[in-house]
């Protein structure tokens, strides 16, 4: 495919897992891909696996400056850049609201959301001088759901939900359209080596037992370059589960 021909796209949390198979899509489309991590020489991993159409950068999103450097950066290389995948996140322990610690909290929020509107306020002013651009968030099923995820998490992702259809809303008439997915569980490493707490993974467990069919990582990234390419030209604000029907029982 060459449907992203000639277009940039930068993609936060591209070292693995979602993140790194949206890279490789958008690359295989005829993108140049800004690969953009914490994890640095796994970010340098999938744009040597790309090749020269992709662009590895370390960047923490949760940081203000690192993000306006991670901008700079990949216009100065670029030129450009058309599509913004917001993907990086990261787990909480699964903590109910009681057991759950401020510093727990603030770690969440800050990537996850803070993340997602600093990398968002820092591409929006380049979309909109150049007349639109396409921004996809990767939310999650706990974006709809109280029981999906502990309160930290879940907080974060109903953030993410609500911005996407805030910028969706404010420029429309700017061609700027931006999406959410909401990846039901997937081959990902983000709870590798995670900790839960005990009484917070025992009452989401019904809940969890639901969404039992795991997808690939594959299948979140063509949703993703679906709703950034012109087939969905007229689909701005669409919360869209990708979970094998999961949201649906």
């Amino acid at each position: 495919m060459t449907v992203f021909e000639n277009k940039v796209c930068l993609i936060t949390g591209a070292a693995s897992g979602i993140g790194r198979a949206m890279a490789v899509a958008f690359a295989r489309a005829g993108a140049r891909v800004v690969v953009c991590d914490v994890d640095e020489e796994g970010a340098r991993r999938t744009a040597a696996a790309i090749g020269d159409a992709a662009l590895a950068v370390r960047a923490d999103i949760g940081d203000e400056a690192a993000v306006a450097a991670l901008v700079e950066t990949a216009i100065d290389a670029c030129g450009r850049i058309d599509v913004l995948c917001n993907n990086a996140g990261i787990m909480d322990t699964m903590a109910l609201p009681a057991d759950l610690t401020p510093a727990e909290w603030d770690r969440v929020l800050r990537v996850n959301l803070t993340g997602t509107f600093l990398m968002t306020h820092a591409v929006l002013p380049h979309l909109l001088r150049q007349g639109g651009g396409a921004i996809v968030n990767t939310a999650s099923e706990a974006g709809i759901r109280g029981g999906a995820a502990g309160a930290a998490y879940t907080a974060s992702k109903h953030g993410v939900v609500g911005l996407t259809k805030s910028v969706a809303w404010a420029y429309a008439k700017d061609g700027i359209r931006c999406n959410a997915i909401l990846p039901g569980p997937t081959m990902t490493g983000i709870a590798t080596g995670a900790t839960f707490d005990p009484a917070g993974a025992a009452r989401l467990g019904p809940v969890l037992a639901l969404g039992e069919r795991l997808a690939q990582p594959e299948q979140m990234a063509d949703a993703a370059l679906f709703l950034a390419s012109d087939a969905a030209s007229f689909v701005n604000g669409a919360i869209v589960p990708v979970d094998g029907g999961w949201s649906a029982a």
